[in-house]
This record gives C-alpha cells, sequence and structure tokens, in this order.
C-alpha cells in the first residue's frame, strides 16, 4: 500500500507547486490595465459640444454651433474664430477634427489612435467632434 501512496503524494505535491507558481506569475504580471483614454477622450469631446451648444453666438442665431452651420458663408466667416475657440476648450495635449455639413475645423486624424467622439444636432445639420491625444 505504501507504493500506492507515494505517487499520490508526488502528483499533489506537484499540482500544489503549479497552483502556487501560477498565482505568483498572476500577481508578478498583473492584468491590463483598462482603457482609460477612450472615457476620459469622449468626456473631452462631449464637453466641448456641450460649451459649444450652449454659448452665445457671436453674429446671429441661437446658439454658437447654430450660427456655424447655419450655411456655408456663415462656416467659412466663422470657422477661425471657432478654431481658435475649440483650441482654448480643450487641453493642450489633446487634438480635435470638427465636421459639420460645410466643411472641418481641425487637424487630420492620424490613424490607430484612440478618439473619443460626440455629434451634436442642429437645425441646419450635425456637427460631429472627434479628438485625440497629441
Amino acid at each position: 500500500m505504501r507504493r500506492a501512496q507515494l505517487p499520490l503524494s508526488l502528483v499533489e505535491v506537484a499540482l500544489g507547486a503549479v497552483l502556487i507558481l501560477g498565482v505568483a506569475l498572476g500577481f508578478a504580471l498583473g492584468t491590463p490595465a483598462p482603457d482609460t483614454r477612450t472615457p476620459q477622450l469622449t468626456a473631452y469631446a462631449e464637453d466641448t459640444a456641450t460649451v459649444l451648444a450652449s454659448e452665445s453666438p457671436r453674429h446671429g442665431g441661437t446658439t454658437r454651433l447654430r450660427e456655424v452651420v447655419r450655411s456655408e458663408s456663415a462656416f467659412e466667416r466663422e470657422r477661425a474664430a471657432l478654431d481658435r475657440r475649440v483650441d482654448r476648450i480643450l487641453p493642450e495635449n489633446v487634438m480635435y477634427r470638427m465636421t459639420t455639413p460645410y466643411g472641418t475645423v481641425g487637424f487630420p486624424k492620424p490613424g490607430g489612435v484612440a478618439t473619443g467622439t460626440a455629434t451634436v444636432p442642429t437645425g441646419y445639420g450635425r456637427v460631429h467632434i472627434e479628438v485625440w491625444y497629441a
């Protein structure tokens, strides 16, 4: 009977060692950190959209965004001011691209980067804001 018990004890020791090594490796290597960039970027995009959608217009209309998308001439007139305003809203390390029915403001988005987005319907069309870390 001792012969049958000896191999079983070795199996138990081997399984215990594998379990302990597995737990130790789990602590040593850790788990991947959750992606916190995308939710933060989405918050930046939504905040920018909220600010622009609630700001008074510079020349006419009900809000800054509605003024910008009212017509192609309004967009062209307000493009530079809109670009400066969004630069002031976002942190320095965040780039953006805002797409309207009449054109875009901001930077070309590089491929393969995490982005946050927000879309705002206006009475004249949708404004889509996309942000990413520089």
